[in-house]
């Protein structure tokens, strides 16, 4: 598909389009700056979509003594709740533990206080006893637990706060491109100099000048800096592999999300995700390229036997896995310590002192922190970075308060012609741009047909990804913009229903069958089915 071609200059250049990427260049265009963001693959494809999905302070941190990172995680989770309501929702988070953990009652108390304290206080919602007792009577009867329940939050889709900021960015004069690879970044007489490009559908390359050059790759970081040609002594990443399974509901899963210790004494989550449950993580030292990382199969194994200790009744196996999915976290360079008790802290590293003035790396970071790091970053830059907007809660569809959303939903679903199932689905994905999607969906029938029929989720959804988030292929618009591909109901023939009805208002007919094959593809090797046969060699997984 055919793109204009880019402006010669900039004054800033971002690479990667993960959520770091994506709040450093909208902070950069909010200043007035022209800023050009480029993707090699889609926005929020690569680290942010593979994530455990939650907006924390880093309980555990405190076990490492990172106290002042904890206390800007919780600050930074307030605001993201604050101000992304729709995305961004207060959870409780249950710490079960028994005779066997780690950790005593009294050491978590301890922490707990700490971490409320740090926290501000802050109450968004209360654990009940008759909930913690009916979560009790679900875990193994073969020990003695004591629940914990503590404040946290999570973002079940990253994929659309990443699309939300990229098109916040975009009205402020930001200019971005995914499936856009960044070929070298040149330097000139010890200074960036710009970046070449090449568009992965016309296989066009361009120069691009900047002034300034930012590696927001993750865990792809080493690769981009080694276009330069310059001299690097050390890796700057570490990379760690974290491997999730998501399973069905199953008989006495957990309501909130339970925070517990594997048998080899490494916290685990359980969480309640998009109607199925999400177990993870691992930790396994990973060098490989991120493009291809995968869980292993004795990552399988031990997540299965962690939430099967929990939940014994449960039984669960290979053949419960409705798919498994990794990624690279991009941590520090750790040599030889482990990967546990590295820091969780972002760097950001300039480039000057190797002859690359004007380039900066990212290290590190998190979801939780990535408004933070950005304003940061853009103020190493030289670039005055808006002050953070005033915590309150939103008016409107995305205030994050069910009773007002449902009375929104029954109004605008009577003008539009929708049902109130699709208009509260719509204000849960889209917030504020809730009500432009229903406006567009009120004017053309075609853009008010479900996806699929298993979807509350409308065609006015992909055509809005299309016009206003540079969703390019079928793969941006199910996978990360109206993300139902992710739903435990998706199967080829929503995927086809889905193409065949977007293709109809885009007038691309042509292409469903190949859009479909890419989906296909792009989506079989994120969301991994485990094979029974699966006999990987044993890895240390913590």
């Amino acid at each position: 598909m055919p793109r204009a071609p880019l402006a010669d200059r900039f004054e800033f250049v971002v690479i990667g389009g993960g959520i770091n990427g994506v709040a450093i260049a909208r902070e950069c265009a909010r200043a007035g700056r022209s800023v050009l963001l480029l993707e090699k693959s889609d926005f929020g494809a690569g680290t942010t979509s593979r994530s455990t999905r939650i907006i924390h302070g880093g309980l555990r941190y405190l076990e490492n003594g990172e106290i002042g990172l904890v206390r800007e995680s919780l600050r930074e989770r307030e605001r993201l709740l604050c101000e992304h309501p729709h995305l961004v929702r207060s959870t409780r988070f249950v710490f079960a533990l028994n005779e066997t953990s780690r950790h005593s009652a009294m050491e978590l108390r301890a922490g707990l206080w700490l971490y409320r304290r740090l926290g501000g206080n802050g109450n968004h919602g209360v654990q009940s006893k008759t909930d913690l007792r009916e979560l009790e009577k679900n875990l193994d009867s073969g020990h003695r637990w004591s629940l914990f329940d503590y404040e946290d939050g999570q973002c079940e889709f990253p994929e659309r706060l990443v699309a939300e900021w990229l098109a916040d960015g975009l009205q402020s004069g930001l200019e971005a491109r995914n499936h856009m690879e960044v070929l070298e970044v040149r330097t000139k007489d010890g200074r960036v100099d710009g970046v070449v490009t090449r568009d992965q559908f016309s296989g066009a390359e361009q120069f691009v000048h900047a002034e300034w050059v930012v590696n927001a790759t993750g865990p792809w970081a080493d690769r981009v800096y080694a276009t330069t040609k310059l001299t690097h002594v050390q890796p700057m990443i570490g990379g760690v592999r974290g491997s999730h399974i998501v399973v069905p509901e199953f008989r006495g899963s957990p309501k909130s999300a339970v925070y517990s210790e594997a048998a080899d004494g490494r916290p685990g989550f359980v969480i309640p995700w998009n109607g199925q449950v999400l177990i993870g993580t691992t930790e396994i030292p990973d060098q490989g390229s991120p493009d291809l990382t995968q869980p292993s199969g004795s990552e399988i194994a031990y997540l299965l036997e962690m939430a099967n200790r929990l939940f014994p009744a449960a039984k669960l196996s290979r053949a419960d896995v409705e798919y498994s999915f990794a990624g690279i976290r991009p941590l520090p360079n750790y040599k030889e310590s482990s990967p546990h008790s590295v820091t969780r802290k972002h760097i950001i590293r300039n480039h000057a002192e190797e002859g690359a003035m004007g380039m900066l790396s990212i290290i590190g970071g998190k979801l939780t922190t990535a408004a933070e790091l950005a304003r940061q970053c853009v103020r190493k830059m030289g670039v005055s970075a808006g002050r953070p907007r005033e915590l309150r809660v939103a008016a409107g569809p995305a205030s994050g308060i069910e009773s007002t959303v449902a009375q929104w939903a029954r109004v605008v679903s009577e003008q539009a012609g929708i049902t109130e199932a699709q208009a509260r689905a719509i204000a849960a994905w889209h917030g504020r741009r809730a009500l432009a999607i229903i406006h567009a969906a009120r004017a053309d029938g075609k853009l008010r047909e479900p996806l699929c029929e298993h979807s509350d989720h409308i065609v006015a959804e992909a055509i809005e990804a299309a016009k206003y988030e540079c969703a390019m292929t079928l793969s941006d618009i199910l996978l990360r913009r109206v993300p139902v591909a992710l739903k435990p109901c998706f199967s080829g023939e929503c995927a086809r229903t889905a193409a065949t009805r977007i293709a109809a208002v885009l007038c691309r007919e042509a292409d469903v069958e190949e859009g479909l094959q890419r989906f296909h593809a792009e989506r079989s090797a994120f969301l991994r089915k485990p094979e029974a046969s699966w006999s990987d060699p044993v890895e240390r997984v913590a």
